[in-house]
């Protein structure tokens, strides 16, 4: 029987980055939660928090994330550890994650 990750992830090199494809998977405020607490907790697993979604639309966010480039996800047993992908976002696109980053916490605060 094949293993549910069967097929490697897909995760595109830092040459393979598209601004408008991290700039709309940056549209959502789920994924952008996500983002934040990435920054703030890396190596997180994708079952550790409750953004108020269904799990199946969880895991569509968790793979727009990874399939745009913001994070790097490993498999590990049953659990995915998730990165934010910084230093590559930052050669390809300097000081876009910082700015995400900062507007997150702004528009946190004044709600």
């Amino acid at each position: 029987m094949a293993s549910r990750l069967a097929n490697p992830l897909t995760i595109p090199t830092e040459e393979e980055f598209d601004l408008f494809e991290v700039m709309s998977a940056l549209t959502d405020p789920v994924r952008r939660a996500i983002v934040v607490q990435l920054a703030e907790e890396p190596g997180r697993a994708c079952s550790n928090a409750d953004y108020g979604v269904s799990k199946s639309a969880l895991t569509r966010h968790w793979r727009i994330l990874r399939e745009s480039g913001l994070i790097r996800q490993e498999a590990h047993g049953n659990r995915h550890r998730n990165w934010l992908r910084r230093e590559e976002l930052d050669r390809r696109f300097p000081g876009l994650l910082t700015l995400v980053l900062d507007e997150a916490s702004r528009g946190a605060r004044v709600s």
